[in-house]
């Protein structure tokens, strides 16, 4: 049984013109995008800002509707189920979001924020309720005494903990985490990461990331999808993505990885050198005369890669 697959997903955004505002043109922000994911793995979508990666996300999670194409979960079509057949799946997926900042309501107490999701979709007495919550809450390392104040009195890391809490009440068993420590001082990263590792071993979770940073991906991720322009350049395990790229994409992506020793920096300086070079030489490789994103060729059993 298929647990997690997308095929041939297309989000696309109408352009309006003229005087009577008909379509125009697309904005193709997914392009006919395949992956799958399995059970306790975590995959990565990973690209620049504006490459699809987080419409995909918030498609597979149903805040977005798909143009065309199938988000299959447990042999069935998420892009094509009733109301009830959706409010199902919706205890299966969640997400977390990327901004700890914006993503909890700064009205609500922390209690009634972890609660809602067992509000809407559980009924509990109030006192199977509160059980809920501090046992979810003391799984993010968040006491009780946090319980009632709000969002504004804590930390960004303590959000995001406070958000993934959120998204543990109806113990998924999927989780979209959209940039989960973007917004994140970076001595607070590891920690969130680290602690999102834990969860995932123990509530036997299955992680959608999505990340522009590939330093991060590689200390997350089993396998890895690059995204440009709304399709995938490449696609492929940790090690083959890391210790073989293909596209140039995202070899100028790994190259941008920051280096903290001064050597390593001015070899990852002369490695982004020739990348450009290579990049200006032979770009007909890498993509179409249009500048459009060729379709993925196998490089091996789990390596796929847009090239000529």
């Amino acid at each position: 049984m298929t647990f997690f697959k997308v095929n041939n997903l297309k989000v696309y955004y109408p352009i309006r013109g003229g005087i009577f505002r008909r379509v125009v043109n697309h904005v193709k922000a997914v392009d006919n995008i395949n992956f799958e994911l399995k059970r306790g793995e975590t995959y990565a979508l990973v690209g620049e800002s504006g490459c699809g990666k987080t419409t995909t996300g918030r498609t597979v999670v149903g805040l977005t509707k798909a143009t065309s194409g199938e988000v299959i979960f447990n042999n069935l079509d998420l892009t094509k189920c009733n109301r009830k057949q959706i409010r199902e799946t919706r205890r299966e997926i969640q997400m977390v979001f990327q901004d700890p900042y914006s993503s909890l309501n700064p009205k609500k107490t922390v209690y009634d924020i972890v609660a809602e999701p067992l509000r809407n979709f559980e009924n509990l007495s109030k006192s199977e309720e509160r059980e809920q919550v501090e046992y979810f809450m003391w799984k993010v390392g968040m006491s009780r005494d946090s319980l009632f104040k709000y969002p504004h009195q804590f930390s960004g890391g303590q959000r995001q903990r406070v958000g993934i809490a959120r998204a543990l009440t109806l113990k998924p068993k999927i989780i979209i985490a959209d940039e989960p420590v973007s917004a994140l001082d970076a001595s607070v990263q590891a920690q969130v990461l680290n602690f999102m590792q834990d969860i995932q071993e123990e509530f036997g979770l299955t992680y959608l990331f999505i990340s522009h940073d590939l330093g991060i991906v590689r200390h997350m991720c089993n396998r890895i999808g690059i995204m440009y322009k709304g399709k995938f350049v490449e696609e492929g395990t940790r090690e083959d993505i890391y210790e073989n790229p293909q596209h140039i994409y995202t070899r100028r992506l790994i190259a941008s990885i920051p280096e903290l020793d001064t050597d390593q920096h001015q070899n990852s300086e002369l490695l982004r050198k020739n990348i450009e070079e290579e990049y200006q030489k032979e770009n007909d490789k890498y993509f179409n005369e249009d500048g459009s994103v060729m379709d993925l060729k196998p490089v091996s059993d789990t390596h796929f890669a847009a090239l000529r």
